[in-house]
């Protein structure tokens, strides 16, 4: 039976060879076209005329496939940045107790939709609506109309003013550019919920978060990216290109870090983080896997972020700024890291380690497409040790409780990204940028008045976006407390405030998540109350 069996098996393979195989071989050499080299592209060229297409014909492919690359590449970099939203919240809730795991990962999410509906209805049109033509994306002419007022001599942008409702721009280079800086938008707004994670009341997140994407964030965009005065520097009084920010280390980061710190200092620190001497406590996250999963992620999406920002996939610079920008974070963790172990804890803190990567990503996102990999990788050097020591600054001197390091990470880095441009920009790229012929140049380059630039830009949003921050948020507390309720607080926020507990089961407490007991916290809920931190809002 088994020889039976053999002898079919043969049979049918020696058929196989004879009928499929062998014929197969023959006539490879007549296939039609194995490797793509004689693919007829012509077909693909439309002739206007019905016959061969003509110069004219083949120069408007060329030109509508340019576009479609360039939209193209700026949609599938818009995805990436949009994934990031994922990696915020991991971050962030890795950060926090078990007690409010709910609350910072709905927050996360729900700025997300929140800050889109903002965009979408004034923040769009405020931001972009004087930007002029869109060059890499079809040259549509329609966001033209920039609200000015002249001083000195020169006409100084301030806001948009068409688009609202993406109503009149139905454009496919204008759709393209909606989302990819929407989703810019959404990381500026999801910063503060990290600062003021852990006591922040949702129905006031949900507020700020409206008014992050319909106001405050596409003010100062409109300034630095959408034909605004600050851009304007280099061609209005001679300070280089303007303020340059590539893809957004002051116009996203420290505009959210900004919005974090006023937020921070008017919310008060979470009950028990300080003691009545002012000594601090360490109120641990409850989830490092989960910090560093989203840290990762974050690190992705980033590539998105910053090569994105060509917005055009035919700029070949996009390969330097990717680079720049791995760089960057590799220089920014091992930075933060040496530093906690060798200086601060002698210990190799891997919740550090994230917010160095963090910080040497956002400090490279301004300057990402004018330095080189040297550069590159000194200034994510020099943001790791920054985020290490402003850790320690704002918990210890400024009194400010962060849970997840954003004021750091972004504000701190954001400017420091800002002033690296200035510093180490190297005059290969960037010629035309901000109306000025000559590429970006930074100090170190024989450019110093760039720096000026640079500083001007990082105070004004400092000044700005803290004080419209400021309004926002006490206008906010009118309608409803900034802040929970002490006996919210310490049971924990999830139930509360969003109706269910982030974890469902038999979860341990342990010494580092745990809701502290009645007797050990009466001191701090008094101290808390009255002190001027705990009852500013």
């Amino acid at each position: 039976m088994r020889n039976k069996i053999n002898g079919l098996f043969v049979s049918f393979l020696v058929l196989f060879i004879l009928v499929v195989a062998f014929p197969a071989i023959v006539l490879a050499d007549q296939q039609a076209d194995p490797t793509g080299a004689d693919t007829d592209y012509s077909s693909y060229v439309a002739s206007s005329t019905g016959g061969a297409p003509s110069l004219a014909d083949v120069t408007s492919a060329v030109g509508h496939n340019s576009v479609a690359i360039n939209i193209m590449w700026t949609l599938l970099a818009g995805f990436l940045v949009m994934f990031m939203q994922a990696g915020f919240a991991m971050v962030e809730t890795g950060f926090v107790r078990v007690k409010n795991v709910a609350h910072t990962m709905a927050m996360n999410f729900f700025v997300y939709p929140l800050g889109m509906l903002g965009f979408f209805l004034t923040g769009f049109a405020i931001m972009f609506g004087g930007v002029g033509p869109l060059a890499t994306l079809g040259g549509y002419t329609g966001l033209n109309h920039e609200f000015y007022i002249t001083l000195l001599g020169h006409q100084f942008g301030l806001f948009g003013m068409t688009g609202f409702g993406l109503i009149g721009t139905y454009d496919v280079g204008v759709f393209a550019l909606f989302l990819f800086q929407m989703v810019f938008m959404d990381t500026t707004a999801t910063i503060p919920t990290g600062a003021l994670a852990e006591r922040w009341k949702f129905l006031a997140f949900c507020f700020m978060g409206f008014a992050i994407g319909a106001f405050i964030y596409p003010l100062f965009g409109n300034w630095v990216w959408g034909g605004g005065w600050l851009s304007q520097l280099g061609v209005n009084f001679g300070l280089g290109n303007g303020h340059v920010d590539f893809a957004g280390s002051s116009v996203v980061h420290m505009t959210g870090g900004v919005i974090g710190l006023v937020g921070a200092w008017l919310i008060g620190p979470r009950i028990g983080k300080y003691n009545k001497d002012g000594s601090v406590n360490a109120i641990p996250g409850h989830s490092i896997p989960m910090a560093i999963i989203g840290t990762f992620i974050l690190a992705f999406g980033w590539f998105g972020f910053n090569a994105g920002s060509t917005m055009a996939g035919e700029d070949l610079r996009l390969a330097v700024v990717a680079t720049n920008t791995m760089l960057a974070s590799a220089t920014g963790a091992v930075a933060a890291t040496a530093w906690m172990w060798a200086v601060r804890t002698k210990k190799p803190d891997p919740g550090m380690a994230c917010n160095g990567m963090l910080a040497g990503l956002v400090a490279i996102t301004a300057p990402c497409a004018f330095v080189n990999q040297i550069s590159a990788a000194v200034i994510g050097l020099v943001s790791g040790i920054l985020v290490v020591e402003s850790v320690f600054f704002v918990e210890r001197k400024l009194k400010l409780d962060d849970p997840v390091g954003a004021v750091s990470v972004h504000m701190v880095n954001g400017a420091w990204g800002c002033l690296a441009l200035g510093l180490f920009a190297d005059g290969s790229y960037g010629a035309g940028l901000n109306g000025v012929p000559t590429a970006v140049t930074g100090l170190l380059y024989g450019q110093p008045l760039q720096f000026v630039a640079e500083l001007i830009g990082v105070a004004t949003n400092f000044i700005v976006v803290g004080g419209l921050a400021f309004v926002i948020y006490k206008l906010i507390n009118l309608i409803t407390p900034m802040r929970v309720s002490t006996e919210v607080e310490i049971g924990g926020l999830d139930v509360p405030e969003v109706g269910c507990p982030g974890y469902v089961g038999d979860i341990p407490e342990t010494g580092m998540n745990k809701s502290p007991e009645p007797s050990q916290i009466r001191g701090q809920i008094a101290l808390a109350t009255e002190t001027k931190k705990g009852k500013a809002i």
